[in-house]
């Protein structure tokens, strides 16, 4: 206890503090329940509204302030390494040698000056403006627990005078008690009703002095560094001058592949070979005429030889006419004759009824795309449209299966059939003075880079 004592602490003042706090929380609690009254300010209540507010809304600023700061000082170090870039690779013998290093070194120097003069005019000032509002939040908070005093004071002078059995002497100390707890509240009642609004006031004239620095501080800047750039650009052009027949072309991507249309050549090629032994057959040894084969084609129907079962009648497409199903079943070989003959026999003699043949139908498809079903893809591009490139340059097409461009032809993007065919900075696509004139893909798609060109659409 004596501990306590040397410490300014004494065990009754623990000994009250411990009963403030309990007298405090029990006024809460029947507040809370409705069965005492609570003292209340309808105005000073807006007031402590608007000062969470503001110092709600002066740390997000002072938040956003110093990540600008942090953005600045990061844009300081990627200018310096640039122009320390500059300075490396700009050879001696160059003109304009000096003029580069002092635009360098200007350069530097006004990152910084235009970092520190944000410190010191926008971020220290927005610094001390919020540094009022610890003290003024803690003023609020102590004014409330006084204002809870003062209401438990009331409440127990006013118990004591409504008693049945009445003692004078309490009564007289309580009384003396709520005088004095309704004047601590009201001295710090009065000094806040009075900070509050005129804090809340000088939101205005500290905004806009704020960012009118910080936009003083930008425009300066910007003007000065205009000026070096200015004079960069200067120099520039007369080395370009002085070295003007060394122009840089712009170059498409290399692509590593395989051609796209010279494989598909080479495969449709090799797919034919079989076909071509076919068409010149020796001739059979028995001198018998040679029979070409019948050339197959992918449609709707199947080949009357895969269906056609004995004694059974087939159905004629609408288009095709009755004189050409006899002539093709005339020109069948003599396998198929012998069995039809059996098949013919057999029906004759009473045999068995013959097997139903079942005939499966499938859609026709196009490039993958089923016929007849709802399509998604605009009617006036080609099928995959993905979007609309400007070509910004000449290109020279080096292959069959690029596209020779102009600069302002617009090619029309679709997607390569076997995206692995696609080589890393090219497109496929069609010109669009091309597609609306044919509206054939085959005959008018290529690649082409894509760097040459420029989205649009």
């Amino acid at each position: 206890m004596a501990e306590l004592g040397s410490k300014g602490v004494t065990a009754g003042k623990i000994a009250s503090n411990v009963q403030k706090k309990l007298t405090r929380a029990q006024e809460k609690v029947l507040q809370k329940l409705g069965k005492a009254d609570e003292t209340k300010d309808e105005q000073f209540e807006q007031c402590v509204q608007n000062f969470n507010k503001q110092l709600s809304e002066g740390t997000r600023l002072q938040k956003d302030l110093r990540t600008y700061l942090a953005s600045v000082k990061a844009m300081h170090e990627a200018s310096k390494k640039l122009t320390e870039c500059l300075q490396e690779v700009y050879e001696p013998d160059w003109p304009g040698r000096d003029d580069t290093n002092k635009i360098a070194e200007n350069n530097d120097l006004l990152w910084t000056d235009f970092h520190q003069k944000l410190v010191d005019q926008a971020l220290l000032t927005m610094d001390t403006y919020l540094g009022q509002f610890p003290d003024i939040k803690s003023r609020i908070a102590k004014r409330g627990r006084k204002l809870v005093d003062y209401d438990s004071a009331r409440h127990h002078f006013e118990a004591l005078q409504t008693a049945k059995k009445k003692d004078e002497t309490k009564i007289a100390k309580a009384e003396e008690e709520l005088v004095k707890a309704q004047k601590v509240f009201e001295e710090m009642n009065v000094d806040l009703q009075e900070e509050l609004p005129s804090l809340w006031n000088s939101r205005v004239g500290f905004y806009v002095n704020t960012f009118q620095s910080i936009a003083g501080l930008e425009e300066n800047f910007h003007k000065e560094m205009s000026k070096l750039n200015q004079n960069l650009h200067d120099v520039l052009v007369g080395l370009d001058k002085q070295y003007s027949g060394n122009a840089f072309p712009v170059k498409a991507q290399p692509r590593k592949k395989t051609k796209l249309f010279a494989r598909l050549r080479k495969k449709m090629s090799s797919d034919s070979t079989p076909a071509k032994a076919n068409k010149s057959p020796s001739p059979p040894p028995d001198g018998s005429p040679i029979t070409s084969p019948e050339t197959k084609t992918v449609n709707h129907e199947l080949e009357p030889s895969t269906l056609e079962a004995p004694g059974a009648n087939i159905p004629k497409s609408p288009s095709q006419p009755a004189e050409a199903a006899h002539a093709g079943a005339e020109a069948a070989g003599s396998e198929a004759a012998a069995g039809a003959e059996a098949s013919k026999t057999e029906a004759d003699s009473g045999s068995s009824s013959l097997p139903a043949v079942v005939v499966e139908t499938f859609p026709a498809t196009v490039n993958g795309t089923v016929e007849g079903g709802a399509s998604s893809e605009r009617a006036d591009m080609p099928p995959g449209f993905l979007f609309k490139v400007q070509a910004m340059h000449d290109y020279t097409a080096t292959d069959s299966d690029e596209l020779q461009l102009k600069a302002g032809d617009v090619v029309l993007v679709i997607p390569f059939e076997n995206p692995e065919e696609q080589d890393e900075g090219w497109l496929m696509g069609v010109k669009e003075s091309d597609w609306i004139q044919h509206k054939e893909l085959d005959q008018c798609r290529g690649v082409f880079p894509e760097n040459f060109t420029e989205r649009v659409q």
